[in-house]
């Protein structure tokens, strides 16, 4: 056992405790030199939202992790499993060309037309945005299609099985479902010959031999078809289990909602000849209201969302992040798991290579985090680009070189990705929020001090520490019995906002004439809002 394997062994991070889990597996089952394989599953019914891609990030974290303590031992894959050739049953409240897609419900998502007009299929479009997001982030994986998988024939010796087991499954099932269920329940659902369409209907006889059922299509003719070949397309518990047999899948997590349905998937899958894969169950992501994120209804973010407002690693962070505990995924969310992926990655190269394991970035980097730390956080940028109401990047960066010496975008491409991120938060978010209010005369009092002082000091005292005791002082000076409401004051009537930054630090890269400038505005009553 190398020594990081060793340190792994004791890790307490999730990844790898899931990871020990999926051994132990290996080590009970044998391996005759397959790959250990992971597996991820997307509903293409809606566009891909943060939730999807968080499955994936989190299984590569696990897969990452197994790899570290196995010592790559064992080959793995992850699958990133599409369903797509379930029927349409509902048209999504955020796509366009609605009432088109209503003409299609039922059939396969696969034979349903894109109503963006750039795929051959409304899954193929959805697929072909989560593919390319999933690229994006540099994932390793390899993406399979439910309708190539049952059409070329991937599933057909399950389906097999499936059909001479159908009495066992059904046994599995039917105390899950209500009497009126009960009473038209099949695992497999027949594609009507006639109109392509997904049927929910009882199967009238089975013929194992043949490998055939046959069901009463919608204009009542009673049809035979096989199971095989892409002609039945199974009911969703058993369609998981039907997956995890024929692809020998080893270790799938999924939301804390479908803990029933992997236990009824795990019993069939048993039942099928197959083993049930490791995994945990995670909390649900939530949006703005509390709640729970919908493809159809397109309350969550869109991938390219959270890109626009911050980097690819602060959404890894976000998921990392106690994967058991229901989190909102919202906008707001955002600027601090941005400072937060920024603190992390600070604090790693001081740290042990136990405690490196720990760290959340080891996980996000594939245990390789750069080398690059950003000496700005990304709440000061953003108040920053509040301050100075700015909507381009070089406008910040002409604070940052101010503080980071011989600082240009070519150096630190982290601080200038942060600054295009900052300013397209701030024009988005902040300004059309920001709120300014007169001061107090209390608060007068104490910003005319302040401007005094910082007037005072000289190029060698403006260091960060010595303004922010300065602000201090002023506080204490003016009968703040609570500083907090000294800073809150200043936020509130420099900022036009409730909460900022350490201020001075702010003042420090923001600079001495354009914070007095800004305590000038506010005290001779000008539009703080203008800019």
């Amino acid at each position: 056992m190398t020594a990081l394997a060793a340190l792994a062994a004791e890790a307490k991070a999730w990844p790898f405790e899931q990871a020990r889990a999926l051994a132990k597996r290996v080590e009970k089952h044998g391996y005759d030199g397959g790959a250990v394989i992971f597996e991820t599953g997307y509903g293409p019914s809606g566009l891909p939202h943060l939730g999807t891609f968080g499955e994936v990030a989190r299984t590569s974290m696990v897969r990452h992790a197994f790899r570290v303590l196995t010592g790559d031992k064992h080959p793995t894959r992850l699958i990133a499993f599409s369903d797509d050739m379930d029927g349409f049953r509902k048209v999504p409240t955020n796509v366009p060309n609605q009432e088109m897609l209503a003409e299609h419900l039922d059939k396969p998502l696969t034979d349903v037309p894109d109503p963006f007009g750039t795929h051959d299929g409304f899954a193929q479009h959805n697929n072909a945005r989560l593919r390319a997001f999933l690229d994006q982030f540099g994932f390793e994986y390899e993406f399979l299609s439910a309708t190539e998988q049952y059409r070329s024939g991937v599933f057909d010796e399950t389906l097999l099985v499936m059909l001479e087991r159908f009495d066992k499954v059904m046994e599995i099932m039917l105390p899950t479902l209500g009497e009126e269920r009960r009473a038209t329940y099949s695992p497999f659902l027949p594609l009507s010959p006639k109109t392509g369409k997904v049927l929910q209907v009882p199967t009238l006889e089975r013929n194992v031999s043949k490998g055939t059922i046959v069901f009463a299509d919608e204009d009542g003719t009673k049809t035979e078809v096989p199971v095989t070949g892409g002609a039945v397309k199974v009911q969703w518990k058993p369609d998981w289990a039907l997956r995890w047999t024929a692809l020998g899948v080893d270790y799938e997590m999924s939301g804390k909602d479908l803990i029933e349905s992997v236990k009824q998937s795990s019993r069939i899958c048993a039942a099928l000849g197959g083993r049930p894969p490791e995994g945990f169950n995670y909390e649900l992501f939530l949006d703005d209201k509390g709640e729970k994120i919908s493809k159809s209804k397109g309350n969550g973010l869109a991938v390219e969302e959270w890109l626009r407002y911050a980097t690819p690693e602060s959404l890894s962070l976000y998921n990392f992040q106690k994967p058991k505990t229901a989190k909102r995924l919202h906008f707001d969310v955002i600027p601090k798991a941005v400072d937060e992926y920024l603190q992390h990655l600070a604090a790693y190269s001081d740290q042990t290579p136990a405690q490196q394991l720990e760290n959340p970035v080891w996980h996000i980097h594939d245990g390789a985090p750069p080398a690059e730390t950003a000496p700005i956080s990304f709440n000061l940028m953003l108040n920053l680009a509040s301050a100075a109401s700015a909507h381009d990047a070089g406008v910040l960066w002409g604070f940052i070189g101010r503080h980071v010496d011989g600082a240009t975008p070519a150096t630190h491409p982290l601080l200038d990705d942060l600054a295009g991120h900052a300013v397209k938060y701030f024009e988005d978010f902040v300004a059309p929020t920001k709120s300014f209010r007169p001061p107090t005369d209390q608060e007068r009092a104490a910003l005319t001090d302040l401007n005094a002082r910082l007037a005072a000091m000289d190029a060698a005292e403006r260091d960060q520490d010595v303004i922010q005791n300065q602000i201090y002082a002023v506080g204490k000076d003016h009968g703040f019995d609570n500083l907090r409401d000294w800073f809150k004051a200043l936020y509130e009537v420099l900022l036009g906002q409730s909460q900022g930054p350490r201020f001075g630090t702010f003042v420090a890269i923001y600079g001495v004439a354009e914070t007095r400038a800004l305590i000038d505005k506010a005290l001779a009553g000008a539009d703080m809002a203008a800019s």
